[in-house]
């Protein structure tokens, strides 16, 4: 799915979603939690949310009149898989011709 794993590495480009993505780390957040954490509008904040949740990196769940931020795991976890095999040695790949 090439469009799903860009969407994945556009979202993590940005530090500011970097930085959501920290926060859920420890806990699943309201949406209003996360905006007292960064110091820019909510319009701002919710096209961030917006991009993390195109990338299938986070969830939301409403609770009440709340919506809850939670990290998808799996979606991180197929990320640092590409990357570990894009950046390990082994003994295929570090033979030279």
């Amino acid at each position: 799915m090439p469009d799903t794993n860009q969407s994945v590495w556009k979202a993590l480009a940005d530090p500011t979603r970097r930085a959501i993505i920290k926060t859920l780390k420890r806990e699943s957040k309201t949406a209003g939690a996360i905006a007292d954490e960064f110091p820019m509008t909510r319009a701002s904040l919710s096209h961030h949310f917006n991009v993390l949740k195109a990338a299938d990196l986070v969830r939301t769940e409403r609770r009440g009149q709340h919506i809850v931020y939670s990290l998808n795991v799996s979606v991180l976890d197929d990320a640092a898989s590409i990357l570990f095999e894009l950046f390990s040695t082994d003994n295929e790949g570090s033979k030279r011709s």
